[in-house]
């Protein structure tokens, strides 16, 4: 502290000027800092030993991306970084980086952490996973892909983690497929858990006692995952009865498993992406009951088992639907203008690889959907004479996105736009690759509305963002990006000249 004050008075005595900033207690320096880039807070802390201490001490969120062993960098690491909360850890795939010992150390130096993240640690074993969840038993959100720890490590976790809110598992690789595979879950925090999200794994069914034991679970999510759900999800809903999101994509579920999740009254989002052996008939059950749901994503593959008939179903029920993606749905006027007359909140529409919906379905769009903000129209057989249709068409249309449809020209989109001046359209004809993310884009995977893009985490061997950044730009403009030091320099600089004139 003797060093850092010498420095202090040092740098305020140089030519003269008052350096008001040594004036600033720590906490609203590192309240400052806060607000800064992480590129930005790296450079702040090479200004002097104070700074350098108060942005270590001030940063809650830190990942580390280890291409070589990072055990004996551990201690120097979390010496100055000793208040993180939020943790990221990655590992090279071509060296040993991070196995239980380092785990065990970060989890000694970190008790207090509520969020880990684990990415391609193929050293780590159900041991480290174990002695971590000991010295951890705050974490409230954990993320793990590529890992090699199996079922021991997972339940360790939680069973010694009651604050566990959120888990997120991809490609868990020590998990053993087949009927020997050992139950997971449900542990202490079976009670706390509100979302889980699986991805990729062989034997996904494994965490079957861990979703069943979960009595507050609100999102479940699954991705690719192997074995036949129809006869787990009964077994979820008789048990699990506040659900308010699932999202289904690529896995084995039927009509059977829709009907049972049509018991899940209190739903208001379902993702229903690439399941063909689902058909109008289990989507109608879930509209029949599911009567808050709210944003609907229907990804039919062009199989053709679901189309009008199930959406017909919906816009009898569904009348709080505000957003509606359909991709490879063949709809067509019928169903169309139902949902447009009774879904009088739909705000955000998006229909892809479609060959029906063409000029007149997007007429009934513009004559009925009253309430629309967002349109995505992406593969469909649309000409402008469909976009003219828009230009006199949904009163509160702000964004049209048009993508890889042959019959709308560069010419109806600049007509559009010179009689509907307000309304924002993006024009992608598939020649070029559009590289911008806006809001209610179509994907090759589906649609998001609406896309947001957050503040990338990472860098080469370290790199960590602060929390209350998404603000930071319009709060503390003057302070922010590289013009920081330019700033205080110059006012520093207006300060003397005032008292030399004086």
């Amino acid at each position: 502290m003797q060093t850092e004050e010498a420095e202090e008075f040092e740098r305020s005595s140089i030519d003269g000027l008052s350096d008001f900033i040594s004036d600033l207690p720590d906490e609203c320096l590192a309240c400052i800092f806060q607000f800064l880039s992480p590129g930005d807070r790296k450079r702040c802390s090479l200004v002097c030993r104070r700074w350098l201490r108060i942005e270590g001490q001030s940063r809650h969120r830190l990942s580390l991306n280890a291409q070589s062993d990072l055990q004996h960098l551990i201690h120097s690491i979390f010496s100055r970084f000793d208040a993180v909360t939020k943790l990221a850890l990655k590992c090279d795939r071509r060296s040993v980086s991070i196995g239980d010992q380092a785990l065990v150390l970060i989890s000694e130096r970190c008790r207090n952490l509520t969020r880990l993240k684990l990415r391609a640690c193929r050293d780590l074993t159900d041991a480290g996973m174990l002695a971590f969840a000991k010295n951890c038993r705050g974490l409230k959100k954990l993320s793990c892909g590529s890992c090699t720890f199996g079922a021991k490590g997972m339940n360790a976790v939680l069973d010694h983690c009651p604050a566990l809110e959120e888990l997120s598992v991809k490609r868990l690789r020590g998990i053993i497929d087949g009927a020997a595979a050992e139950p997971i879950g449900p542990g202490v925090a079976a009670a706390s858990l509100k979302t889980i999200c699986l991805k990729e794994l062989y034997n996904g069914q494994c965490f079957g006692p861990l979703i069943i034991g979960a009595k507050n679970l609100k999102s479940l999510k699954l991705f690719r995952c192997s074995g036949d759900w129809d006869k787990l999800f009964p077994l979820i809903v008789d048990r699990v009865m506040g659900i308010v999101e699932i999202h289904m994509e690529r896995i084995q579920i039927s009509d059977i498993g829709l009907e049972a999740v049509s018991n899940c009254s209190d739903l208001e989002i379902l993702h229903l992406v690439k399941t063909p052996e689902c058909t109008n008939a289990g989507v109608g059950a879930v509209a029949g009951k599911c009567k808050l749901l709210r944003k609907l994503h229907i990804d039919g593959w062009k199989a053709n088992r679901i189309g009008d008939q199930g959406l017909i179903a919906v816009a009898n029920s569904c009348l709080n639907l505000q957003e509606l993606v359909l991709i490879g749905v063949n709809l067509t006027n019928i169903s169309l203008g139902m949902l447009a007359s009774n879904c009088q909140n739909l705000e955000r529409l998006a229909l892809c690889g479609s060959d029906t919906v063409g000029d007149a379905e997007i007429s009934c769009i513009a004559a009925k959907c009253i309430a629309l903000k967002k349109l995505c129209i992406k593969s469909c057989p649309v000409s402008d004479h469909g976009m003219e249709a828009l230009a006199s068409g949904c009163p509160n249309l702000i964004k049209v996105k048009v993508k890889k449809c042959r019959g709308v020209t560069s010419e109806g989109v600049e007509w559009l736009r010179a009689n509907r001046v307000s309304l924002a359209i993006n024009l992608d004809t598939g020649e070029q690759v559009d590289a911008s993310a806006s809001d209610g884009g179509a994907q090759d995977n589906g649609v998001e509305f609406p896309s947001i893009v957050p503040s990338q985490i990472g860098a080469s061997t370290i790199a960590s963002s602060s929390t209350g950044r998404s603000a930071s730009n319009k709060l503390l403009g003057l302070l922010s990006g590289r013009s920081i030091m330019a700033c205080t320099l110059r006012r520093l600089a207006n300060s003397n000249g005032s008292s030399s004139h004086s």
